[in-house]
């Protein structure tokens, strides 16, 4: 939170105050019906269309992977910085995340219900969208969500323990304001509320979502649905622990899903190949995010020499591998990361080519003029009880205009590793809170 001066604090939320007291009187509901929701889960099951946050635009696929790479970056340093933080202020917890993701859904907001586009992210918990009266917001595709044209919408108290998870400011007039900024100069001010959210065909009233009044930063759609462990997310509020998605080859133009509650299960009957199940792991320091124990990794037939705690969470919450849905490629941990570039390096019997400045990647190969005879080794990631054969086209890329074959794969100088959504296309993955476990399974995602 805060690294803000405290006048420029005192000055945000004196007027987050103001813009409450010109909310609230008509519009203010019962705060009954929030407490109530949030100990009576809601079991409601339903599926929602994602779409590629590029998928709209006139980009090649040189360029689309470039801008994913570069995304990336920005999101492994928000990772960091989320992580140093809480090493330095053990008792802070950043729920708030202001910047951008990979996949967008649909939903509606108030009553009556008004359309609008949000990243989904498995990296953070807060729903969030802009609001009027917007003191200084990015531009988005819909017009700002306006409070006082809904029926449904209501301020989240201070008492309330939604506002004490967000580790928010009160204030007199009963509202909870929130305000944050980034190591990467993202920053995000408003207030907690809830509103009736439209989830394809099913309502759920009640929702508990974070109403941006300045915001700075990366655009994200027209807002941020939180998929996280925290109180916040809506998983949580919606009291479902199951969830899942399955993503399409990320240069594509077809839509991938997500899939919440009943709707979520993996088994046979999905149609694709053998299930595989690892365990999840929290980090009590950063308990939002998705951990999976990473014991190893293997090129063709050559299991690297890595060192068993190289992937290992530190009591200090450092470390370990996070699975991301917002991360378009896996970043490892740089000891490990130079033993997979040297393999692949010895493996792969073709020239080195260097496009970072085209792609952003590290690794690239030239190719030859057959591309149909190019021998790239197996890559397989060992979690705990699971073995992930990764297809080939989940980690290399080709582009034949630039005649290079290359690895998704990128360093991360610090911690932690996260398992990028490249990696995870064509698999549906499903989050099993209940048991916490993570599987995988082959399958086509376009035709989920």
């Amino acid at each position: 939170m805060a690294s803000l001066s405290s006048s420029l604090s005192s000055l945000l939320f004196l007027t987050l105050a103001l813009i409450l007291i010109s909310i609230s009187p008509a519009f203010s509901m019962p705060r009954q019906s929030l407490d109530d929701h949030q100990d009576q889960p809601m079991k409601t099951g339903f599926k929602i269309t994602l779409n590629h946050i590029d998928s709209g635009g006139n980009f090649t696929n040189s360029e689309r992977l470039y801008r994913a790479v570069k995304r990336s970056s920005r999101r492994l340093q928000m990772f960091n910085e989320m992580i140093s933080t809480a090493k330095k202020h053990p008792k802070l917890r950043t729920t708030v995340y202001a910047g951008e993701s990979e996949y967008l859904m649909n939903f509606s907001i108030g009553t009556p219900p008004k359309s609008y586009y949000g990243t989904t992210d498995t990296g953070s918990d807060l729903i969030w969208t802009q609001c009027q009266p917007c003191l200084e917001c990015f531009s988005q595709p819909d017009p700002v969500f306006d409070p006082k044209k809904s029926s449904s919408f209501s301020n989240v108290s201070c008492s309330n323990n939604l506002c004490h998870e967000l580790k928010s400011e009160c204030n007199v007039y009963d509202g909870c304001v929130y305000f944050y900024d980034y190591g990467d100069g993202s920053f995000t001010a408003g207030y907690l509320a809830t509103e009736t959210f439209t989830f394809e065909k099913v309502s759920v009233p009640n929702v508990a979502f974070g109403c941006g009044i300045i915001q700075f930063g990366p655009e994200a759609g027209d807002g941020l649905v939180g998929l996280g462990r925290g109180p916040l997310s809506l998983i949580s509020q919606l009291g479902e622990r199951t969830f899942s998605y399955c993503l399409t080859y990320w240069n594509g133009t077809k839509h991938s899903t997500l899939l919440i509650g009943s709707h979520a299960s993996v088994n046979s009957s999905n149609g694709g190949g053998e299930i595989k199940t690892t365990r999840l792991i929290q980090n009590p320091k950063q308990p939002t995010y998705y951990y999976l124990s990473l014991e190893g990794i293997t090129i063709g037939s050559t299991r690297l020499p890595v060192n068993k705690t190289t992937f290992a969470l530190n009591a200090d919450g450092s470390g370990g591998l996070i699975i991301d849905s917002g991360t378009t490629i896996t970043h490892l941990v740089e000891s490990a990361y130079i033993l997979v570039l040297k393999e692949f390096i010895s493996q792969v019997k073709l020239p080195l080519v260097d496009t970072r400045n085209s792609t952003g990647l590290d690794l690239c190969f030239e190719l030859p003029s057959d591309h149909s005879h190019v021998e790239i080794p197996s890559l397989v990631f060992h979690f705990t009880d699971a073995d992930f054969d990764l297809p080939k086209e989940n980690y290399m890329v080709t582009d034949s205009s630039l005649g290079a074959t290359c690895l998704a794969m990128r360093g991360s100088s610090d911690t932690p590793s996260i398992f990028g959504n490249m990696q995870q296309q064509n698999i549906l993955v499903v989050y099993d809170l209940y048991k916490e476990t993570l599987s995988f399974m082959s399958t086509e995602c376009d035709k989920f």
